[in-house]
């Protein structure tokens, strides 16, 4: 047993040794990963979930470098190292130490990477692009990438076939994106590709396509011309996000894409020195004037009230002179009236002459009258008893019985071929004395 154990710690000082004698080298302005995973470790068997942990730094210090990010894949179960070199990284050399934990014995071992960064121009010309169907460890893959290279090197930007590469990846959580609202969905990646060769003409038709839909920040919806070309390779792109940055890029272009500020060093630093901010004194300070302000802020408001006004008052005075109802203007004119001539005795005929307008008015608009005939019967069995007459009914001057009574005020008159009879009063009775014989 003692014997196998110095075996195994033989054969993990030898991977070691290979590991630190396995040196990588990233390249200015190009997308550097490295994948840390347990075989790195001589780890071989996984008993549980998320067995193993790494930490990597540079070697003697405890974080890594500005533009190198580290993240934990759940979905690979292993560790990823990825970004970007800038132009002031060019030669440098240094190593990564990356510790090891695995969390189901604690054993803890150590690997060093060294690393140089390799000077190489910057690609003038990117083209950046969002993928949605996709997260960032997914770009991870060299086979994927290779795809994604492939469809600019065959179809869209030929000229690009010797220097293509991927110049930059990340989460678009991290670049500013909010999570889907399902946890299957993907994150979403944010991919730039960049090249020597100038744009080509499908490209820059592209731009144009796609260029009307730079105001909206997101449009998964929107298919352009070459969306089977992305679909065959297995990418989904949100055209929002599609951008070509180049040499001879419009002003539109540099500034949805953030690249409006980058100059020269010397650039900015005169930049610098010209922005400098120069404070004023207290009397310097212009004053304002606000009586334009304000006169205009209720001068128009006042215009267009008078106005307003102005019509209303047209409309409701002068024009209602004009208007004219001859029912409604009778009716009130002779309200009192209609009664009166329902209710009192006629005029004689001699004023007949004097009121030939009101008759006139009389005969274009009928006044039916609804007092009924009453008439009150004595107790004593021989007098007629008289029934309820009204003036609407034709035949109640046919009966004989209610037009002779014994009152001596029953009369009746004709005028104008119009009858009018008034109610006819009770019957007469005799006077009777009280005690005190005074006749009621």
């Amino acid at each position: 047993m003692l014997v196998l154990s110095f075996i195994i710690a033989g054969l993990a000082l030898i991977w070691m040794d290979a590991v630190a004698g396995l040196k990588l080298q990233a390249n200015v302005g190009e997308l550097f990963t490295h994948k840390i995973e347990p075989q790195l470790f001589n780890w071989t068997h996984q008993v549980i979930s998320e067995q193993f942990r790494y930490r990597p730094t540079i070697e003697g210090f405890p974080d890594l470098p500005s533009w190198m990010r580290y993240t934990y894949s759940h979905e690979y179960h292993a560790g990823f190292l990825y970004g970007t070199p800038p132009e002031t990284e060019a030669g440098r050399d240094f190593s990564l130490e990356v510790v090891a934990q695995n969390r189901h014995n604690f054993e803890t071992r150590r690997a060093i990477f060294p690393i140089f960064v390799a000077h190489k121009s910057p690609t003038p010309n990117v083209v950046q692009m969002k993928i949605d169907n996709l997260n960032w460890v997914h770009l991870m893959d060299p086979g994927r990438v290779e795809n994604l290279r492939n469809i600019f090197r065959n179809d869209l930007w030929p000229k690009s076939k010797e220097d293509l590469s991927v110049v930059f990846m990340e989460s678009a959580v991290n670049m500013g994106g909010r999570l889907p609202l399902r946890p299957q969905q993907r994150e979403g990646v944010i991919v730039h590709v960049g090249s020597l060769a100038q744009f080509s003409p499908r490209l820059m038709e592209l731009q144009e396509e796609v260029r009307p839909l730079y105001k909206l920040p997101s449009c998964t919806y929107k298919r352009t011309s070459v969306q089977k070309v992305f679909e065959n390779g297995g990418f989904k792109l949100d055209w929002c996000a599609f951008r070509m940055v180049g040499v001879e890029t419009p002003t539109e272009i540099l500034f949805h894409s953030g690249k409006q500020g980058e100059q020269s060093a010397d650039q900015r630093d005169d930049q610098r020195e010209q922005d400098k901010w120069m404070s004023v004194s207290r009397a310097e300070v212009p004053v304002r004037n606000y009586i334009d302000e304000y006169a205009f802020s209720f001068a128009i408001p006042g215009m267009i009230f008078a106005v307003l006004v102005g019509v209303l008052s047209a409309v409701l005075c002068f024009q209602h002179e004009k208007f004219s109802d001859p029912h409604s203007e009778f009716f009130v004119a002779n309200i009192f009236h209609i009664c009166e001539e329902s209710c009192a005795p006629s005029v004689s005929s001699d004023s007949g002459s004097d009121d030939g307008s009101e008759s006139s008015l009389n005969s274009e608009f009928p006044v039916s009258s609804t007092v009924q005939m009453v008439q009150c019967s004595d107790s004593k069995p021989t007098q007629p008893i008289t029934t309820l007459k009204g003036l609407k009914d034709p035949n109640f001057l046919l009966d004989n019985i209610s037009l002779r009574s014994q009152s001596p005020d029953n009369s009746f008159y004709q005028l104008d071929s119009s009858i009018y009879a008034r109610p006819k009063p009770p019957p007469y009775k005799g006077g009777t004395l009280d005690r005190n014989a005074v006749d009621i």
